[in-house]
């Protein structure tokens, strides 16, 4: 079964400031609150595992994992909407960022550890 509906970023960014110009939001729309609520967001996604053992985590996602999903897609139309507003290639960025973190963090130093990249 194919899915329907938004299949692309610039699908999903078009409908995003459709929505919000609908409703005539730009105005509340400056970068700071548009970061607040970005931050606001990524923080209801950390309730759904504040406070469980990795076990309790392994269930809670299975049973829950809708709702942790609507919390990322809130993070997420944030960080589309502001990138649209700000003239960001947010694409652009991911390739650039993953350029930058390949070379911090080189696979034969990096491999299966956590530490900071100016520890390696």
């Amino acid at each position: 079964m194919k899915r329907k509906g938004i299949s692309n970023l610039k699908e999903a960014t078009k409908r995003i400031v459709a929505f919000r110009d609908a409703r005539d939001w730009k105005q509340f729309h400056n970068p700071k609150d548009l970061a607040l609520s970005m931050v606001l967001e990524a923080s209801e996604v950390m309730e759904h595992f504040q406070w469980k053992s990795k076990e309790e985590i392994d269930v809670y996602i299975k049973t829950n994992k809708d709702e942790i999903g609507e919390e990322l897609a809130d993070v997420f139309y944030w960080v589309l909407l502001m990138s649209n507003d700000l003239d960001i290639d947010i694409l652009a960025m991911v390739e650039k960022k993953m350029k930058q973190n390949e070379k911090k963090y080189p696979v034969k130093k990096a491999k299966g550890k956590h530490t900071k990249y100016n520890k390696l």
